[in-house]
């Protein structure tokens, strides 16, 4: 897939917030938008119709909110990439939105130029958080450092070691890749670090991860 003309739907039953995001991404040559929506039923059928690169989609919807609006485009369409923008940036609604599934989760105080970055960036597959909605994230998620590590995340973090993505950790373990993110972002609270390699190192350090 190439980054020119990446084909997005914008997903908001407020008519004049979907409009303005529209209008915003109108200018943006490496854009095309195919759809919009306004509850997540028909979002899911736009999907389905369109096969967009990128669902832009908001939390509170009728019909289908957007945690699973997120769910059921992540589980019926992997290819498109859910990227939540909304108003809501409490912890429990970044929490849930992430577990859905969805690649990034944006505020809508995001200028222009952040959200077109962000699109293209989930269409590639990488993480975008708004720098407010990270700290609370992290916020939520830590641990105090001595807390172990789970079976679970044990068996990530030894995945991760091995050199293998998300996708391919929920291969191995035979678990949903957002919940290998769940995973992740868990097990980085509780060893207080930041990306995997660091997680890695400093579980080997403190006796966590043997390898042989």
């Amino acid at each position: 897939m190439s980054e020119a003309g990446l084909r997005i739907v914008v997903v908001d039953d407020h008519t004049v917030m979907r409009a303005g995001v529209i209008a915003l991404l109108a200018a943006e040559d490496s854009i095309e938008i195919v759809g919009e929506a306004g509850d997540g039923r028909a979002a899911l059928d736009l999907v389905e119709r369109y096969d967009p690169d990128v669902a832009l989609v908001d939390l509170r919807m009728p019909v289908l909110d957007g945690v699973a609006t997120t769910a059921g485009i992540v589980a019926r369409y992997p290819r498109t990439r859910v990227l939540i923008l909304t108003t809501y940036d409490t912890d429990t609604e970044i929490e849930r939105g992430v577990e859905a599934g969805a690649i990034g989760y944006l505020l809508k105080d995001t200028t222009r130029e952040q959200l077109v970055d962000a699109i293209h960036a989930a269409a590639r597959g990488e993480t975008v958080l708004a720098p407010r909605v990270a700290e609370k994230l992290v916020g939520r998620l830590r641990r105090p450092v001595q807390e172990p590590l789970t079976d679970r995340e044990t068996e990530v973090l030894g995945a991760v070691a091995d050199g293998l993505t998300n996708a391919e950790i929920g291969r191995r373990l035979v678990i949903a890749e957002a919940t290998v993110k769940t995973h992740l972002l868990r097990l980085f609270a509780k060893l207080d670090v930041n990306d995997r390699t660091r997680a890695v190192v400093v579980a080997m350090e403190r006796g966590l991860l043997r390898r042989p």
